[in-house]
């Protein structure tokens, strides 16, 4: 009993701090992508497909070079990705 309390405390901490955790620009799949606020299936393809094309972000401002993603939507994601190697 008490280890599956001390389970189940496990998964919850990690589950909450998974959902806080941002998204790796350079390293992110389409699923990871798509669980960005307001970036769908095409947004996500554009992402992978400006990086396959342009090499690894070096800023989190290029994402304005992709298509449909503006200053405003830059403004409300910028929070949830980040840039490392």
């Amino acid at each position: 009993m008490l280890k599956s309390i001390f389970a189940s405390i496990f998964l919850v901490l990690f589950l909450f701090i998974s959902a806080f955790a941002a998204i790796n620009l350079n390293t992110a799949d389409k699923a990871a992508l798509e669980s960005i606020s307001g970036i769908g299936p095409a947004k996500a393809e554009a992402i992978i497909k400006y990086r396959d094309e342009h090499g690894s972000f070096k800023s989190v401002d290029e994402l304005l070079n992709i298509k449909g993603i503006g200053p405003k939507m830059l403004e409300d994601i910028k929070e949830q990705v980040e840039i490392t190697k």
